[in-house]
């Protein structure tokens, strides 16, 4: 058994990789969302969601876009408290919007 060193750039990576595809995951949950909203037209309703959920994705987006930024230096510092509140948020709310808009 051969005992290598460490390579500290695999977690990084991998971490950058599943921001980016969370990323891309609420971004497909968005544009489901507007286009359930718009599908009968654009009513009153339909444009409070639409506008709530663009802007719980611009917060995930946001917070996203930090960490994989953060994750760039030798040694990445670890995700703050109020990051991972946010994105926990973001996402409760575009799970909540959808189920609103399924109603």
């Amino acid at each position: 058994m051969t005992t290598g060193a460490r390579d500290p750039g695999l977690q990084p990576e991998r971490t950058r990789l599943a921001w980016r595809r969370t990323t891309l995951s609420c971004t497909v949950a968005a544009v489901l969302g507007v286009k359930q909203a718009l599908h009968d037209g654009a009513t009153g309703a339909g444009v409070i969601a639409l506008s709530l959920t663009a802007l719980a994705w611009l917060g995930f987006l946001g917070v996203a876009h930090r960490r994989v930024q953060s994750l760039g230096g030798v040694r990445p510092r670890p995700l703050a408290a109020g990051g991972a509140l946010t994105a926990a948020a973001c996402t409760l709310a575009l799970a909540v919007f959808a189920a609103a808009m399924l109603f």
